[in-house]
């Protein structure tokens, strides 16, 4: 797919995630949009993904690490037609599938775990890409996952036993956006500098502009190519990414738009897509 209709899902991706969350009352904007380019690369792009057989054995694997961002899986769920456009606007809500983090029992077509309790995203991924490594298949394992995240101990078990189980066919994602819920990464707990911490683990690391779609599909294509080492892409983005009162606001890590919000949101991205053609 060419980068110009990225560009037309990305926005498209970004105003479905308002409206979900306008709707709801309730979610995580910040996390869910500056994700948007890097799932819809992935999606769209390079990730082996049948919509119509979403649990075809040779497909590619998604663990949405911090399942707290949900509505932008969702949302790219929806582009590809595995969930209706009506569906998005049950988030959250009594009885729906798409509730506040992704539950498999609720049986979506591309949401291959449930999660929500912070840091062991890695360990499953890495779990699996043992698994496809003993059945000597080719399917890749992509992990997403936040820079807050990274203060979890459990990644790093995972990154140790993934770099010496030789996992080339394991993609870690990292949204470095900077904050979290209580403020700036740095200031609770510092784990700068993550692409360091993960080339001492072993992995091959590639940093990127989070929200440039070009860096986006060239780090992915690095990540195919590797054969020997996991590869770990550290994703420098902007929390609340294309709304402006949103953007670097630890306060819009879990809080909904008004309805007066979501009208300003939708202009802006949509004047962001007319300038950026």
């Amino acid at each position: 797919m060419d980068m110009p209709d990225l560009k037309v899902i990305s926005a498209d991706v970004r105003k479905d995630i308002i409206k979900m969350l306008e709707l709801a009352g309730s979610g995580h904007p910040g996390g869910s949009l500056s994700s948007v380019e890097l799932l819809v690369s992935l999606y769209f792009k390079h990730m082996k993904f049948n919509p119509k057989n979403a649990n075809d054995p040779d497909r590619d694997y998604f663990v949405l690490s911090k399942g707290h961002v949900c509505p932008v899986l969702y949302a790219v769920l929806a582009q590809l037609e595995c969930i209706a456009p009506d569906e998005l606007c049950t988030l959250r809500k009594a009885g729906s599938r798409l509730q506040g983090h992704p539950a498999k029992d609720k049986e979506i077509p591309g949401v291959e775990i449930s999660t929500g309790s912070l840091g062991y995203g890695l360990s499953i991924g890495a779990g699996i890409a043992v698994g496809i490594k003993q059945l000597k298949k080719n399917n890749r394992v992509y992990v997403l996952m936040g820079d807050g995240e990274q203060q979890e101990g459990s990644i790093w078990e995972a990154a140790m036993s993934a770099s010496h189980f030789k996992l080339n066919n394991l993609c870690a994602i990292v949204d470095d956006n900077g904050l979290q819920i209580d403020g700036p990464t740095k200031n609770i707990l510092n784990v700068e500098s993550i692409a360091d911490k993960y080339k001492s683990f072993g992995w091959n690391v590639v940093e990127i502009d989070g929200h440039n779609l070009d860096e986006i599909d060239s780090a992915y294509k690095k990540a195919e190519a590797e054969k020997e080492k996991p590869t770990a892409i550290i994703a420098k983005t902007v929390k609340g990414k294309g709304v402006s009162f949103m953007e670097n606001l630890a306060e819009w890590h879990g809080k909904a738009p008004s309805k007066e919000q979501m009208e300003k949101a939708f202009a802006e991205i949509d004047a962001a897509l007319e300038k950026n053609k």
